[in-house]
């Protein structure tokens, strides 16, 4: 599908302020997919895209905020940070009835902030501007000026010698054997740390491949009898070693039925390993696809491993302390053991946070096709965000449909087919019909809520849990009529076949 051009008065304004504040970074020509710094508005395809996200951080702004920005009426969310920015926070800015995000550290405004900036609901960054008066008070600067500089310069001092003792103990940790952070991380665990010998012989010197992920290969191995599966961090993985240790430290803590447990972990020098219970069925992907001679699986087993997905984040969402957004819910990550049994996997991206209804802003994390689009334009994370992927998973399950190609997303492919035609024709076609209709139209409009663009209109998991519950019944209903069907005939068959014939 073309992508379509940007509606022009934004496209001017944006030309206003490249000018006026001297825009270093950016360019203001179309790429192949996106803007650099930009996200628009795609709702109505009659009509140009507005601008809903403007990232211009770490750009060499200079000047006063142009007055062009709040000619971009439909702005959510704006982020000038890290730049050379002067004056005043112009009052312009609370005036703006969609914007919800401001981040304006990091540069050098002055005087005091709006109080049109201080509404309820609007997140304000200002740190880092220190001739920035953060309440009324402005009258009263000139008396402590100095000793704030005073005060700021020797905490920079201080920061600045604890930055470098940092740095020296960390270099020297990674020559000395058991001084890591990640072992103190690990301190006082139970999980048994292994050798890298060990984990070489466990897996026969990593004979066998059974993955590969973002950060390093996966591999089958033995201990004390029972398989594993032996997560390799790969040497040449940039950020894999903090994912390394956020899994590892998450892994420790959770215990939940429905989520991969964790046999031990190594740390030696550069070898780093997570060794985790093996799934002999392999993914979930793996079975809707029939790829690598897995089964298609039916309907009923569909909904159990759906069913079993939600338990395991509900217990993330408010079972475990703090609570967890696990943030790449898909179906390579569900694994399924020899009785299909689903348990939720790879935590190397997941994030703590506050509890029900609570949002962290964060860096977007996740994969490309699952990501919460509310999530992805303003950065705040919640436990909606997880539901979103799950809604995407579930749609998965329900139309065995490639989650992203080149024309269409599941959820809009499903979004057009509902008012076109009967429920037959989106239903994996692999099913054959066997499932219940009943069962089947739940399982939808619970995935399509899930999917709602607004987080505020999804349900939480526990309300997943228990329309999953209703479906499950509707599908064993329809099985145990069959069953009993089958029985009837069996039994006419029986009877048909000891009649003596005429004589």
């Amino acid at each position: 599908m073309p992508w379509k051009s940007t509606q022009a008065s934004d496209f001017r304004n944006l030309k206003q302020m490249k000018t006026m504040n001297q825009l270093a970074r950016r360019s203001m020509r179309p790429s192949a997919v996106l803007w650099d710094g930009l996200n628009c508005s795609n709702t109505d395809m009659s009509i140009p895209p507005r601008i809903t996200s403007l990232n211009l951080s770490s750009s060499g702004l200079t000047g006063n905020i142009a007055a062009a920005v709040q000619n971009l009426t439909h702005l959510e969310k704006l982020d000038l940070s890290n730049n050379n920015l002067t004056g005043g926070v112009p009052e312009f800015l609370g005036n703006m009835k969609f914007l919800m995000f401001i981040n304006l550290s990091g540069n050098n405004f002055n005087g005091s902030i709006p109080q049109a900036l201080q509404k309820k609901g609007l997140e304000l960054l200002v740190e880092g501007n220190p001739m920035l008066c953060l309440s009324n008070a402005c009258s009263k600067r000139s008396n402590v000026l100095v000793p704030i500089v005073a005060s700021t310069a020797s905490a920079a001092v201080v920061i600045a010698v604890l930055v470098l003792f940092l740095v020296l103990r960390k270099k020297k940790s990674t020559t000395v054997e058991g001084t890591s952070t990640v072992n103190d991380t690990f301190a006082n665990k139970k999980s048994r740390r292994f050798t890298y010998s060990e984990v070489m012989k466990m897996t026969n010197n990593f004979q066998r491949v059974i993955g590969k992920g973002g950060s390093g290969m996966v591999y089958q191995g033995t201990v004390n009898g029972s398989e594993v599966a032996v997560k390799l961090l790969s040497q040449s993985s940039t950020q894999g070693y903090e994912q390394f240790k956020a899994e590892v430290d998450l892994l420790l803590r959770v215990h939940h039925t429905n989520l991969v447990s964790l046999v031990g972990y190594c740390y030696e020098g550069d070898h780093l390993a997570l060794i985790c219970e093996f799934l002999p069925n392999g993914d979930l992907k793996q079975h809707l696809s029939g790829k690598g001679g897995r089964s298609i699986i039916n309907w009923s087993i569909r909904l159990r491993i759906a069913l079993e997905t939600a338990l395991g984040l509900e217990y993330l969402h408010i079972g475990c302390t703090p609570p967890m957004v696990h943030r790449d819910v898909k179906t390579a990550n569900i694994l399924l053991d020899e009785n299909f049994k689903a348990k939720l996997a790879d935590f190397g991206i997941s994030r703590s946070f506050g509890g029900r209804e609570s949002q962290e802003f964060t860096e977007v994390a996740g994969t490309h096709g699952y990501i919460d689009p509310e999530y992805y334009r303003t950065n705040r994370l919640a436990e909606k965000s997880d539901v979103y992927s799950y809604g995407v998973v579930l749609l998965e399950m329900i139309t065995n449909k490639p989650v992203i190609s080149e024309e269409y997303h599941v959820a809009e492919w499903v979004g057009t087919k509902l008012n076109q035609c009967d429920i037959t024709e989106i239903m994996d076609p692999n099913l054959c019909g066997v499932y219940d209709y009943n069962s089947a139209w739940r399982a939808l409009e619970l995935a399509v809520s899930c999917t709602d663009t607004s987080s505020s209109k999804r349900p939480t998991m526990s309300q997943v849990i228990n329309e999953l519950k209703e479906c499950i019944a509707c599908e064993n209903a329809r099985m145990s009529n069959n069953q009993g069907l089958e029985s009837q005939e069996m039994n006419i068959s029986l009877d048909t076949s000891v009649v003596p014939g005429p004589k």
